[in-house]
């Protein structure tokens, strides 16, 4: 895919992981050698795959060409197995556009058995089912958002910005989390060092 310009709507709304309003702090004893960039500045939501999966070729396509048209990296999958590969084959998050009903596995199956593996992944649940208890069915399966068909590409390009910003958290998350602990680790260790 040929690189796509960043439009400046996309820039505001993830501009709040630059904040300089954070107090940055390394701990005396952490060299700056072992400092990394902070997990919401080094992780940018366009290097995040979408994959797509529906079986309908004029409804993928459709899809594809407007995620593409902003300027995110697509993958394009006709049923829930292919879907699953291709979030295996990922080594990040993803997000992934399922289509409720596929052959084979459906949206619902693939929502299982990414949960049951606990990867990262924003699972937005496209389908024709509008009804509540559809609705209901679809986030107890594991998706993280529901469209009803038709929608509007501005919807779904809204909720795409909404999984990212939610990634990204979870991604800042899990790196702060990884990094008090090795604040306590090494804590723990001075202990042992310093006569009490």
């Amino acid at each position: 895919m040929p690189p796509q310009s960043v439009s400046p709507d996309f820039v505001d709304t993830v501009a709040f992981k630059a904040d300089p309003g954070w107090i940055h702090f390394t701990p005396p004893w952490v060299s700056a050698a072992q400092v990394t960039v902070p997990a919401g500045q080094a992780f940018f939501p366009k290097t995040i795959p979408i994959i797509i999966a529906d079986d309908d070729p004029v409804s993928r396509e459709i899809i594809s060409t407007a995620v593409s048209k902003w300027g995110f990296r697509t993958i394009l999958t006709r049923d829930g197995h292919e879907a699953m590969a291709a979030i295996r084959a990922e080594q990040g998050p993803v997000l992934a556009i399922l289509d409720w009903m596929m052959p084979g596995m459906d949206g619902l199956q693939v929502c299982q058995r990414v949960r049951e593996a606990g990867r990262l992944a924003h699972i937005i649940l496209l389908t024709a089912r509008g009804g509540e208890e559809n609705l209901i069915e679809g986030f107890r399966a594991g998706a993280d958002d529901y469209l009803v068909k038709p929608f509007r590409a501005d919807e779904l390009h809204a909720r795409i910005l909404v999984g990212l910003r939610v990634m990204t958290l979870q991604e800042t998350l899990v790196d702060r989390v990884k990094a008090l602990e090795a604040a306590a680790s090494e804590i723990a260790s001075l202990k042992l060092h310093i006569p009490v």
